[in-house]
């Protein structure tokens, strides 16, 4: 008879991570699939997770970085790349573009590696869509950030004092995390407009409330990315961003290109130019910043603007990020077995092709 395939689900170590890659609700449906799971004691304890949850889904607690597929949030460490047996597989977010050096680890490793930010921008695979069930998390978080930084109302108040008009915020890149911020500050009051290169994105914008600003710049790219502005486009939509900017209480930025640096949106120019009390958030701290003057991970006091730039807000949501992230790890692990739960792996799946970095040494 043989055996079952084994999910192993190791503890995040990286800093400030808080997530887990699989939740108990989904451990029972790997179950049910005839998939056994180890979980490493406290694996979820910083998600607010106990070991009991786990074990009562059907997992047992033990030492998950033998088992035949490893499922994490962040990529693994050097020293984690070393424990994983020859021949495992591995699915997290393993940063193909940006840390080649853990990508070789994992090939010399002999480790098949699926890379969720890899993962096809197609219809048939949205169930497994990582890099958006996350930036929902994000924008989310934005949209508070900057309610939080902020030294006035975010909605208007009618009061016997008088009326005080709702805040003025703009969100420059409307992706998933754009979107979620425009909806949260709305529902928290806010007057919202969007901004993005991509023309085709104005009508998101407005299904959710928000006013269009239209620079005359455009620049959609494949993949649902925008393509790189030439230098001349990129002058001209600083000259009119910075002149956009002043009127905004907030400004979200979110902007990014897979394994590039972040464009650089909002100058130090722009910023002199807000309101004293406004807030900048910036999303793209990782991948360097949208805003000249942010520091990733850490928040300044510019020209009496806060200029906020966060790294991993998913984090800061464990409970719900660690859920959603566990739906898309389901979903790809549900294509990569067969019907008994034998990990069987089509590459000639787009999907499948697409989201393998390593295989087999390659």
């Amino acid at each position: 008879m043989t055996a079952n395939t084994v999910v192993g689900v190791p503890t995040e170590t990286a800093a400030g991570e808080r997530r887990v890659a699989l939740v108990p609700k989904v451990v029972e449906k790997l179950r049910s699939r005839g998939l056994d799971v180890v979980v490493e004691p406290g694996a979820a304890t910083a998600a607010l997770i106990p070991d009991d949850a786990y074990t009562a889904a059907g997992a047992t607690l033990g030492d998950p970085w033998q088992a035949d597929l490893v499922v994490k949030v962040a990529a693994p460490t050097a020293d984690e790349a070393a424990k994983l047996r020859r021949g495992a597989s591995l699915i997290g977010f393993l940063a193909p573009l940006t840390a080649p050096a853990g990508i070789s680890a994992l090939r010399e490793a002999g480790v098949t590696g699926y890379a969720v930010e890899s993962i096809p921008r197609i219809s048939r695979a949205q169930s497994m869509d990582a890099l958006s069930s996350q930036a929902n998390v994000a924008g989310y978080r934005a949209a508070l950030l900057a309610a939080e930084h902020l030294t006035r109302f975010f909605p208007m108040l009618t009061t016997a004092a008088g009326t005080v008009p709702p805040a003025k915020v703009l969100v420059l890149g409307v992706g998933v995390a754009g979107l979620q911020a425009l909806a949260t500050a709305r529902r928290l009051g806010a007057r919202t407009t969007g901004y993005d290169v991509r023309p085709e994105v104005a009508e998101q914008v407005r299904s959710v409330g928000a006013q269009w600003l239209d620079l005359g710049i455009e620049a959609g790219g494949s993949g649902g990315y925008a393509r790189t502005l030439t230098d001349a486009e990129r002058e001209e939509q600083q000259h009119q961003l910075g002149k956009a900017i002043g009127g905004f209480d907030a400004v979200i930025t979110t902007a990014q290109v897979p394994g590039r640096t972040a464009p650089r949106l909002v100058t130090a120019e722009a910023v002199r130019g807000m309101r004293p009390g406004g807030v900048v958030v910036d999303l793209a701290g990782e991948s360097g910043g949208n805003c000249e003057l942010s520091e990733p991970g850490g928040t300044v006091v510019a020209h009496d603007v806060t200029v906020t730039a966060p790294l991993n807000l998913p984090a800061t949501m464990p409970e719900h990020a660690s859920e959603l992230y566990a739906r898309n790890v389901l979903a790809l692990i549900e294509l990569l077995v067969d019907d008994s739960g034998a990990l069987r792996p089509d590459f000639a799946d787009e999907i499948v092709r697409g989201a393998c970095v390593t295989g087999e040494g390659e």
